[in-house]
This record gives structure tokens, sequence and C-alpha cells, in this order.
């Protein structure tokens, strides 16, 4: 019997320190699980645009298009925002502060651009990290689109609205900005240098002038026509 509970009680501690080594090996785990299913959420609630997208706009397209099936009108299915870094085949740091600056604005990590084809007269090789993209989905792309509209057009100097024109033939839009500090997300004391992008807004199922009119609706602040030309 002495020696049954002598070798219990040798037991018990060994047990106790196994268990306490499984739940630090699995509390690492479950909070990391925590982290990503909230970042895959992104924006928490439904933004603002898209409620009045699908309570207004839609309603609104439908009446003015003749169209009675919601799904044969023009929608907008993502945003591509891309930053080219030419001064990164020079200094890392600059592509650095662009995917910072990048990730501050778009709210989702962009994705590193490389080159297709080694140029010498501009010291590039093939393969070569030069840029940053990211694409937006969802809620983050009307979180985007609304702060970029009501915050950040209006910010640009000497703003007379975007080009009207700006079209591919296939209902997708494209606009460029020549500085990145128009966003209010970013501290200008941080982001000195100025570095542009280009922003692309990719719709399906609509003709140029279906396109407009759904990005009119959603606020974007196009010039008026006969805009620019010469008097």
């Amino acid at each position: 019997m002495a020696k049954k509970e002598k070798a219990e009680k040798a037991e018990k501690p060994a047990k106790a320190e196994k268990a306490a080594k499984a739940e630090k090996a699995e509390s690492p785990k479950k909070g990391g699980k925590k982290e990503k299913s909230a970042e895959q959420q992104g924006p928490v609630g439904t933004p603002r645009l898209q409620e009045r997208y699908m309570t207004h706009i839609l309603p609104g397209l439908a009446s003015s298009l003749g169209r009675e099936n919601r799904h044969a009108l023009p929608r907008l299915q993502k945003i591509v925002i891309n930053m080219g870094v030419g001064e990164a085949t020079q200094d890392k740091k600059f592509l650095e502060q662009a995917v910072e600056a990048m990730t501050g604005i778009a709210g989702q990590k962009p994705l590193i651009t490389l080159s297709r084809k080694a140029v010498s007269a501009f010291k590039l090789r093939e393969n070569m990290p030069i840029g940053c993209k990211v694409t937006l989905r969802g809620k983050r792309m009307y979180e985007f689109l609304d702060r970029l509209v009501s915050m950040a057009l209006p910010r640009v100097r000497d703003f007379r609205g975007v080009n009207r024109k700006a079209f591919d033939g296939h209902g997708n839009y494209s606009l460029g900005l020549a500085e990145q500090l128009v966003f209010p997300e970013l501290n200008p004391d941080k982001f000195l240098r100025v570095q542009g992008m280009n922003i692309t807004f990719c719709v399906s199922g609509a003709t140029d002038d279906e396109s407009r009119e759904l990005l009119t609706q959603l606020g974007m602040p196009f010039q008026a026509e006969g805009a620019g030309k010469n008097k």
C-alpha cells in the first residue's frame, strides 16, 4: 500500500506539468485564430455607403436603366490601389515607407510587386521589388471609397473634379493621385517623401456611361461636361 501511495504522489506533479504545458501550447494558437478572424471581418458593421447603395442607389439605377433584375445592374466589384516606387532600386526604405502608407490608407497589408524585365538604363533587374498594390472588396471597398470622395479628394490642391472620360471601354475607371498625404490617416511629419498612386474601380456588367452613372451616385465628383476645353 505504501508503495502504491508513493507512486500516485509522484505521478500527480508530472500530470500537472503536462497539463500546464498543453495549456501554454494551445493559448497562442487560440489567440492567433481570434486575431485572424477579426482581421478578415474588416470594418465592424455595414459601411454607410454600402447601406446607401443597397437601399437607394440600386433601386434608382433599376428605374433609370429599365432593368428589373438587380443582377443585371452595374456593380462595383473591387478597387485596386497601386503604388510604383522607382526609387526602391536605389534604397529599399522607400518601398517600406510606401507599404506602410498603403497599409494605413487601405486598412489592409499590400502585396509587393516585382519587375518583369531587366532594364540596365534604370539599374533594374528582373523580379526586383519596385512597388506595392492592394485589392479591396466588400466592406473595406465601400469604406475606402467613402473616405476617398468625402475626405481625400476635397483635400487635393486646386481640385476641380476628376476626369469624366478616364474609362477603358468596359466600364472600369482609373484615376491618379499625385501624393498620398491627401488621406488624413497619414502623419505628414512621418511621411516626408511625396508618393503618388493609381486607383482603379472595376465595375461589372456596365458600359462606360452606366459605370459613370453608378460612380456618380456613389459620390465620385466628376467634372462638368465641357470642363477643361479651350474657350
